[in-house]
């Protein structure tokens, strides 16, 4: 006996629901010009996107300015810390960490010049973590990030002000005023649009280059000729653990940890691939390496010197400053010079992280870890978003600090490092996968394909040694600055991994709610409307919002709370003349409520409600064509709207009624 075919309920019926027609159509419509686009400029249509992208020279002055900028105050974070068993004892000892620290950079260098390469659509160390190591990894890695982003902000504009301090000491009460005004002026820049920033802030980027290889040019001609000499009248010296009378290995640890802060930056450009112009990958790696090299020439150059001069490491006064008033023989143009263009850099070293913030941000809430809002671009096709939560997050940590770089530096690193870390280990164990692949095979993932690689065992020896050498470095730093903040991070980490997960969680729930894998077909229409429809008057616009209920259902009660009597009897006298037989409830509310006996008298509508009927709450709505009258009335159907959303089986509408004044 043969079975007829039983019929799939996992696709919609299309015989009875026939393809509907999809037609596609541009719109004319361009933004109006207002304030706001005189600031950030005219919108820019989604097809101008490919001639935002920038090239390596404006790329090293968008993603290299952080990295550049910590040297001027790398050197002084080892000076700090080696200060603890005395200046002359210390002195000796910085140049040599600088060069292990140049090495170490060197070995990071190369880990993200692999990764840029691997990973072309961008992402760093969360995109290597997510798609080697797992989710769990990837939001460790990923909220090291976004706090190492925010902390360049502040870290980098605190500096900069700190310059503008010891060149101009008076102004020292209101350094954090002066921080959060260049916070705010940086991301006013960054809202023109990534290629018009990198334009912006490209002059000054390689002024500070310049003056500064001349500075030490200058100072390497003094020394080698014996007329460098010292820092004339030094600064306060910056307040040090005492007790210390003799340089220990594990001094020397928390001296190279602090100095490691010139790494920070180096993972900007992973993160941002495709701000650049076509072969980006090619132009990223590029620019990764002039970076280094430039970063660690400086960064060794200026720990040669100040060890030289014995520069002093104090909150009064940069190393910078004084490395640049001995060169220069005192505080003459040179010297301001050389204090401008660090200034400038320091300052617009935020820059790099508000081009790498609002990116990862998005990458991230398009797998559901962020706000879906994340991904929208604005009208200069940038993440707008993405830079104004990163502006309000940093001026708080800056009013919170006090604008102290000393104070900001230990919440600093320990991110950085712990994304350098997962990126390594993640790249390690990317060399070992492909390793494992048959040639000519691939394995195409979210963000990249695995291929067969020859040199796999030579990459992930590199890999897996830099990845040891950071987590080192990480550790060292959290036990060194625990007490100074450090604990602050290893707390603020695991929240964000929560905070990360739970909002996955909530997109990953409400797609499985509204997925239509196996729904089968529409649950049948309901059987019958219950209009409810609030009036505080008679007059045309509830009369208008009563013809609308009526032509939904013939089951149609007005409801009106009574808090004046008399405006009750005007009520009911035009109701009869006007409300076209319509059944009109009157509450009296004795203690003068409107909102709660209407939600009281819908709850009990719902308690009788029957299967399959929907309530429709229908609210008259007076609309001014003048803006400003509008708040002179209430907005009852936002208020309901707003109290009622989360009630099932209930849909609110406002009809509007337009009236044309002028006030």
């Amino acid at each position: 006996m043969s079975h007829p075919e039983q019929p799939d309920h996992t696709q919609p019926n299309t015989q009875k629901n026939p393809q509907p027609s999809i037609f596609e159509r541009k719109s004319s419509h361009q933004p109006e010009r207002t304030l706001r686009s005189r600031f950030i400029g005219k919108a820019l249509p989604t097809a101008d996107a490919g001639h935002e992208t920038i090239g390596k020279t404006v790329g090293l002055a968008v993603f290299a300015s952080d990295a550049l900028s910590s040297n001027a105050y790398a050197t002084q974070e080892i000076l700090a810390i080696l200060a603890a068993v005395g200046l002359e004892k210390g002195l000796g000892y910085v140049f040599p960490i600088s060069i292990a620290i140049v090495l170490l950079l060197i070995i990071v260098t190369v880990s993200y010049e692999q990764i840029i390469h691997s990973y072309p659509d961008g992402g760093g160390a969360y995109i290597v973590a997510r798609d080697n190591l797992g989710e769990l990894s990837a939001l460790i890695a990923a909220s090291a990030l976004l706090m190492d982003y925010i902390l360049t902000v502040s870290v980098s504009i605190s500096s900069g002000v700190a310059q503008i301090v010891s060149a101009f000491p008076a102004v020292f009460e209101y350094r954090v005023y002066i921080a959060v005004v260049a916070v705010f002026f940086i991301m006013l820049i960054n809202l023109r649009g990534v290629r018009e920033s990198g334009a912006t802030i490209a002059i000054p980027s390689f002024m500070f280059i310049i003056v500064m290889f001349v500075t030490i040019a200058v100072g390497l001609v003094k020394y080698l000729s014996g007329s460098l000499g010292v820092v004339i009248d030094p600064p306060e010296l910056v307040e040090v653990h005492v007790g210390l009378t003799a340089v220990t290995p594990f001094l020397l640890l928390h001296a190279f940890s602090s100095g490691t802060s010139a790494l920070t930056g180096i993972e900007a450009i992973s993160n941002g691939i495709t701000a650049f112009k076509e072969p980006r990958s090619k132009n990223a790696a590029i620019t990764l390496i002039w970076m280094s090299v430039i970063l660690s020439s400086l960064f060794l150059g200026i720990s040669f010197l100040s060890a030289h001069i014995s520069a002093v490491p104090s909150e009064f006064e940069t190393v910078i400053s004084q490395l640049a008033r001995t060169v220069f023989n005192g505080q003459n143009f040179f010297y301001i010079v050389v204090i401008l263009f660090t200034t400038i850099i320091l300052l617009l070293a935020a820059n790099t992280a508000f081009a790498g913030f609002p990116r990862l941000s998005a990458i991230m809430a398009k797998d559901g870890f962020l706000p879906r809002q994340l991904t929208y671009r604005g009208s200069r096709l940038v993440y707008t978003r993405g830079i104004v939560a990163l502006t309000i997050i940093a001026s708080l940590l800056i009013i919170l600090f006090q604008a102290s770089v000393t104070r900001l530096i230990p919440l600093y690193a320990i991110g950085v490092f712990l994304s350098f870390t997962f990126s390594q280990f993640g790249m390690a164990f990317r060399w070992w996968r492909c390793g494992h692949l048959k040639l000519g095979q691939e394995i195409v993932e979210a963000g990249s394909t695995l291929r067969y690689d020859p040199r796999w065992k030579l990459k992930m020896v590199m890999n897996g040694f830099g990845a040891t050498c950071t987590a080192l470095v990480m550790l060292v730093f959290a036990v060194t600055k625990f007490v100074d903040g450090a604990y602050v991070v290893l707390i603020l980490i695991p929240v964000l991994v929560t905070i990360l997960w739970s909002i996955h969680r909530h997109y990953v729930k409400l797609a499985a709610k509204l997925s239509l894998e196996n729904f089968g077909a529409l649950p049948p229409q309901a059987s019958r409307h219950r209009i409810i429809m609030p009036v505080s008057g008679v007059h045309q616009g509830s009369l208008a919002a009563l013809r609308y209920a009526r032509s939904l259902s013939d089951d149609v009660t007005a409801l009106h709370v009574s808090t004046d009597p008399e405006e009750t009897k005007r009520v009911r006298e035009k109701w009869n003349l006007w409300g076209e037989g319509v059944r009109l409830v009157v509450i009296d509310s004795q203690y003068r409520l409107l909102l709660e006996p209407l939600l009281e008298y819908i709850d009990d509508i719902l308690e009788k409600r029957q299967p399959g009927e929907i309530i429709t709450i229908v609210v008259p709505e007076f609309v001014s064509t003048n803006k400003f009258s509008g708040a002179l009335h209430t907005n009852t159907a936002s208020i309901l709207r707003n109290n009622l959303r989360y009630q099932e089986g209930i849909v609110i509408t406002n009809v509007p009624y337009h009236v044309k004044e002028n006030i």
